[in-house]
């Protein structure tokens, strides 16, 4: 079956529309994103690995975690989740920050609205809408690789799903 993804960036509403399918339950799907222990093992794209070290799953909480290149040079990633409903949808502020949480004032922010649904034959459609606070930020993103990466994510994901690691 096709994942069927689409990536629709609106450089004017500086905002990024992404569809993806899966051929998993929406019970699977939300565990993958939501558990940190599953979600290292997707949401960077190979060679990268990722690692959390922060992860209060409710609303007002933070995720934190590192990108860590092959040569382990680390990325830190800091999100604080604004909305949660449970099994159907995740809203988090996103940041580059260092490895306490720290902020990097000056860096790109993003808001990410994530809708997970069933589709047809026990499969899952994620909807996210990615919001920035300006347009060289929305550039850098769709111009430095971001569509790949989250090709190369979703794939891993869908690697994850098929061999059962997520119960």
């Amino acid at each position: 079956m096709t994942n069927n993804f689409v990536f629709e960036p609106d450089l004017a509403a500086k905002k990024i529309h992404m569809i993806r399918e899966f051929n998993a339950p929406i019970e699977k799907v939300w565990k993958a994103f939501t558990e940190p222990d599953l979600l290292d093992k997707w949401v960077a794209p190979k060679p990268w690995t990722a690692k959390t070290k922060i992860w209060d799953f409710t609303v007002g909480g933070i995720s934190l975690y590192a990108m860590i290149s092959p040569e382990g040079q680390k990325h830190w990633v800091y999100g604080k989740f604004t909305a949660i409903e449970n099994g159907s949808s995740i809203s988090i502020m996103g940041m580059f920050c260092d490895g306490n949480g720290n902020p990097v004032t000056d860096g790109p922010k993003s808001y990410r609205d994530t809708k997970f649904s069933s589709i047809d034959g026990n499969r899952t459609k994620v909807d996210t809408v990615i919001t920035f606070d300006d347009e060289s930020t929305i550039k850098w993103f769709v111009e430095g690789g971001f569509k790949e990466g989250t090709v190369m994510s979703m794939n891993q994901l869908d690697e994850l799903l098929a061999a059962e690691y997520v119960q």
